[in-house]
């Protein structure tokens, strides 16, 4: 997976499917250990089997439900995974890789001195139906953005300069943004985000507290407001967030209503964000 063509403001990775075996080693040995069980049925795969598998088709095929990453398997990497078990049994590891999905997460994210913050919406299904969405109840909340109502959850994320993400944090989608700041913050001396993260009182909290400069654009009823040219070159580039989110949803895929639990909706995030990463980190080096 180390290998990709280059073109202007292009990236490519060059896949193949025995490269699936390079992404079992990689996976194998960020993976912590796990101490097998004694008693009871051996599992026909392991969890970093199947973390492969979730990753792989993520990268490759782009599917956007483990139905669609099971078939697959099932199809062209039977020889790759001959104890492969029955789709529901496929679910529940799915399910028990989660913690060494989160693992993953935090060893991926990375830290840098200038961050770049926003959030975007997940929604699990139309407003209308909110109602009768029984699988999200009680975790999704209502949200409103430029682009209407929104029901489900909210994405908050840093991202440096490389488009690599920093950090991520999952709200409902009624959360303000701004609320959130301390939580995304991972070492940034300097953080750019939208008039959302500009309130003074968050500003000088996140100040006094991480020392953090927050950099935004003035309220739309500000008239004026004194910047820097360092600092307006910063916000020229805040977009770049929007391209992240921008690839994520439309791309792999992140906005599902597919998920059958709330542990559906949370492999399904993870996988994605996971294989975001990797993308990006390979990309820039």
């Amino acid at each position: 997976m180390d290998r990709y063509q280059t073109k202007p403001k292009i990236y490519m990775l060059f896949l193949h499917s025995h490269h699936i075996v390079d992404l079992y080693c990689w996976v194998d040995e960020m993976l912590p250990k796990h101490i097998s069980k004694k008693t009871g049925r051996p599992a026909l795969v392991s969890n970093t089997e199947v973390v492969t598998l979730l990753i792989w088709n993520t990268i490759t095929l782009k599917q956007s439900t483990l139905k669609d990453i099971f078939n697959a398997v099932s199809l062209y990497h039977r020889k790759d995974f001959p104890t492969l078990p029955k789709y529901s049994a496929f679910v529940n590891h799915c399910h028990d890789a989660i913690p060494d999905f989160l693992n993953l997460v935090e060893k991926l994210l990375q830290s840098s001195a200038v961050g770049i913050v926003d959030s975007t919406m997940l929604p699990v299904c139309k407003p209308h139906r909110a109602d009768s969405h029984k699988v999200a109840k009680g975790k999704a909340q209502f949200g409103k953005n430029w682009q209407g109502w929104h029901y489900g959850f909210k994405l908050h994320a840093t991202i440096n300069l490389d488009g690599s993400l920093s950090r991520i944090h999952f709200t409902g989608a009624n959360e303000y943004d701004a609320q959130v700041l301390p939580y995304i913050i991972n070492g940034q001396k300097i953080i750019v985000g939208d008039t959302l993260y500009g309130a003074s009182v968050m500003r000088k909290h996140i100040w006094k507290k991480y020392g953090t400069i927050i950099i935004s654009p003035p309220f739309p009823k500000h008239n004026k407001k004194i910047a820097t040219p360092w600092q307006n070159a910063l916000l020229n580039i805040r977009s770049k967030i929007e391209s992240v989110f921008d690839y994520l949803k439309n791309h792999l895929h992140l906005v599902s209503s597919f998920p059958r639990s709330m542990g559906g909706y949370l492999i399904h995030y993870l996988r994605v964000l996971v294989s975001y990463q990797i993308m990006a980190l390979q990309r820039a080096g």
